[in-house]
């Protein structure tokens, strides 16, 4: 039994989402203490607790403790099965941060599968259906990994109501892989996406990107979605290059301007450009346990947040392979490698 400690580092739900993927895959049980301890409301939230019960679905495994607010876990993992499955977070609880739970230990399953999740697509705690569509999927492809993603509906922070499909091939073994580099560039513009509320403010933001980037009208796109799948606003930059792609995104909220979510997109994205590394804090934290899997890789990165150290930590228990992170000509870098390599 493996023991967890949900308070060290960063003390999120990562350690949680991390724990049960990396229980699926190597058939090791833990225990996790102080979940979500470092939060406003700790313990498991209803986008973890159907985490934990997506989990028992994909390996019919055996959970104590899985209850809402609860801050004490113990999870026995069974054998991962492929299959049609579906998952119902009932409310604007993160559908991406479950399907991150689920689709690597899926990989190992003997049959293609499919996940229908309904929920929260766009909120700000997690990364949007884009993310995974534009910025992980292709890298987990780079890999060997086959894994499409698709948007059927819209669920914005509080409502919900979002619709996500997944589909997945066995992979029996993803390959190591190293991204030192951007690439060519090959694309960036924004989107800015809303639902129920005037199309102005979406368009007063794309505004605000264009003076700020020095984008063309070309480069920003307002996209009008049905009333009934808002209200809701999201603003999205995507830099896309040869070797890399990222996704940033601002949402709009009462008594928070166009202006103020445009800057919040803007100096994420800026924050990225100068940094000359391959991939952004967060692509960097999606992307380190794939490469654990895949027994090495190597790649840089904008910041290493304290995110990616407790990330880092929680792999290194299940999996024998250790983590470095140090700088390359000035810009971060990550490297994972097996125990018994070098």
């Amino acid at each position: 039994m493996i023991e967890l400690d949900g308070a060290v580092g960063a003390g999120g739900g990562q350690i949680l989402r991390s724990a049960l993927t990396l229980a699926m895959i190597t058939g090791r049980p833990f225990r996790i203490r102080n979940i979500r301890a470092n939060r406003a409301r700790p313990g498991l939230m209803r986008q973890h607790l159907v985490a934990v019960q997506a989990a028992l679905q994909v390996c019919g495994g055996d959970a104590s403790g899985a209850a809402l607010g609860s801050q004490d876990l113990t999870f026995v993992p069974g054998p991962v099965h492929g299959g049609d499955y579906e998952f119902a977070i009932g409310t604007a609880g993160s559908c991406t941060l479950v399907l991150q739970t689920v689709l690597p230990a899926l990989l190992k399953a003997d049959t293609p599968s499919t996940l229908r999740l309904a929920g929260g697509t766009h909120n700000p705690m997690a990364p949007p259906v884009q993310f995974l569509q534009r910025a992980w999927c292709p890298r987990l492809a780079e890999m060997g990994a086959r894994i499409d993603i698709h948007l059927e509906r819209f669920g914005f922070y509080p409502a919900g109501g979002g619709i996500v499909v997944a589909r997945v091939e066995p992979c029996a073994l993803l390959r190591p892989h190293t991204w030192m580099t951007r690439g060519a560039h090959r694309a960036a513009y924004a989107e800015a996406f809303v639902a129920g509320i005037p199309g102005r403010v979406g368009q007063r933001e794309l505004e605000c990107v264009g003076r700020a980037m020095n984008w063309g009208e070309d480069q920003l796109l307002l996209r009008a979605l049905p009333a009934d799948q808002g209200p809701g606003n999201a603003l999205m930059l995507t830099l896309d290059y040869e070797y890399a792609t990222e996704v940033f995104t601002a949402f709009g909220a009462k008594s928070v301007t166009s202006e103020q979510v445009a800057r919040q997109v803007v100096q994420r994205a800026r924050r990225y450009l100068m940094s000359r590394a391959a991939f952004d804090e967060y692509l960097a934290d999606q992307m380190m346990l794939p490469l654990a899997l895949g027994g090495g890789g190597r790649f840089t990165l904008d910041e290493v947040s304290m995110h990616a150290r407790t990330n880092a930590q929680v792999i290194e228990t299940f999996l024998p392979v250790r983590f470095t992170f140090d700088q390359l000509d000035g810009i971060d870098r990550c490297t994972v490698m097996r125990n018994d390599v070098g």
